[in-house]
């Protein structure tokens, strides 16, 4: 896969108010990584949360001038609404936001990566 690869994650436990978001950048080519972690008011879903994981990962991308990007997730779910955005109006407001940033790199995809590849980034998501 072309391009700079970012994991990222959302969690959130019913019991809690909060959620965490969890993203991992690696440039395979030098080895330089990058992550962050934060945490925000939880959502109505777990889906939204991990809308909002990719949102966040793909501001910070911008902000590091990251161009060529390929975003890796274990929410299969994600890469649909990425995908066909007209199919999720409960989520308009946030795939807008996702639309919006999407346009600003000059390559950008999305893949589904197995849970077992994405611990890490859950791991960052979860010490938030």
């Amino acid at each position: 896969m072309y391009g700079d690869h970012c994991q990222f994650d959302g969690a959130w436990k019913a019991t809690e108010c909060r959620a965490d978001l969890g993203w991992l950048y690696h440039y395979r080519e030098t080895g330089e990584q990058l992550l962050g972690t934060s945490n925000l008011r939880r959502g109505l879903t777990p889906l939204q949360i991990e809308v909002e994981a990719l949102v966040w990962a793909m501001q910070c991308m911008i902000h590091y001038n990251k161009q060529v990007m390929v975003f890796e997730t274990d929410c299969s779910d994600v890469m649909k609404m990425v995908s066909n955005l007209a199919e999720w109006p409960a989520f308009s407001i946030l795939l807008d936001v996702v639309d919006r940033c999407k346009r600003r790199f000059t390559s950008f995809s999305i893949h589904h990566i197995p849970r077992t590849k994405n611990t890490k980034t859950y791991k960052l998501a979860r010490s938030a």
